[in-house]
């Protein structure tokens, strides 16, 4: 027995000494990838690798990024963190949410859509100690990033610090970028069913835009264009909240603007009907139709309040009748 575990004991010995000798002659994994990546800062710290390209300028400095990602080590299949399980990634500040110098400087060269690959040395990463028990000491990282969408919030930041005197010497067109920019923020939580959030972000910039001393008619006139959409959007998020009320109230502060826009009398409509005054309901919804008389939403809640103004009716009627008839007995 003992002349048998040493000759399998030598075999063993034998097939480590050739598997370490075939290790070091091939090329890791990594120095794979390094062989088709170019460099970011010119330094080798940081190298890229465009799998699959995007559109438009790229994420700048600030910007609030929506992005998948997944790090991984060298010899490793499976990632030591990841969003791709997350249905709605959480949007990550630059400066601020994004602690891995690498990342958040591989993040400012990509573009919306874009789905990169950045090798990172450990100055980049996560450096000499590592992150344990997920990222041993001196590790080089990999990360696979997928842009699904920014937001240039570093300009709603540098607005936002301003005094309201400063605020009033700034162009109008820039006003209206970063309106536009938190009304994205806005429509980003909406869509994430975060209503009081996007709430937030509409009342946002309401104010910003009420804030504005305008001097001409031409200002006042685009003021009111961009608060349209605010006040649409502040309709509908009421409504998702349960607060027909309220939804009513911008609603009507929407009308004001424009009187005959098809969203806005839809909007009335609904509140209306939650608050089951189905005269009004069906009068904002017949101007409704009468813009767009082929409008399945609009036909299809006309037909419901129909339905519910009749049954309202039938129960009056019940109601009546038995009072009656009591006070015939």
């Amino acid at each position: 027995m003992s002349g048998r575990n040493g000759l399998v004991s030598s075999i063993r010995r034998l097939i480590s000494a050739e598997e370490r000798l075939r290790r070091t002659h091939s090329t890791s994994p990594f120095e794979q990838l390094r062989q088709q990546m170019s460099d970011v800062l010119g330094d080798q710290g940081i190298l890229k690798e465009v799998i699959q390209p995007g559109d438009g300028p790229p994420v700048p400095e600030n910007a609030s990024v929506i992005a998948h990602y997944s790090g991984f080590l060298e010899y490793s299949d499976q990632p030591f963190e990841t969003t791709t399980n997350l249905k709605y990634p959480r949007m990550m500040k630059l400066g601020k949410d994004v602690t891995l110098a690498g990342l958040e400087l591989g993040l400012m060269t990509m573009r919306k859509g874009e789905f990169s690959r950045f090798l990172l040395q450990p100055k980049y990463a996560y450096g000499d100690m590592g992150c344990p028990p997920l990222v041993p000491a001196a590790a080089v990282i990999l990360y696979e990033v997928h842009i699904l969408d920014f937001l240039d919030s570093g300009q709603v930041d540098d607005f936002i610090a301003m005094s309201p005197e400063e605020q009033n010497t700034v162009p109008l067109s820039m006003l209206l970028e970063v309106v536009n920019t938190v009304r994205s923020f806005g429509n980003r939580c909406f869509n994430q069913s975060r209503h009081f959030n996007a709430k937030d972000r509409y009342k946002q910039g309401t104010t910003l835009l009420g804030n504005r001393k305008t001097q001409s008619d031409e200002e006042k006139g685009n003021i009111k264009k961009a608060l349209l959409p605010l006040y649409l959007n502040l309709s509908l998020t009421e409504l998702r909240l349960e607060r027909p009320h309220k939804a009513l109230k911008y609603s009507n502060k929407a009308l004001e603007i424009d009187s005959a826009n098809t969203k806005a009398l839809f909007r009335s409509g609904q509140a209306y009907l939650e608050l089951h005054e189905y005269d009004s309901a069906q009068h904002c919804l017949i101007s409704a139709q009468a813009k767009k008389p082929f409008d399945t939403d609009i036909n299809n809640l006309l037909r419901k309040v129909a339905m519910c103004y009749k049954e309202s009716l039938d129960k009056q009627r019940e109601m009546y009748s038995k009072m009656f008839r009591k006070l015939k007995g």
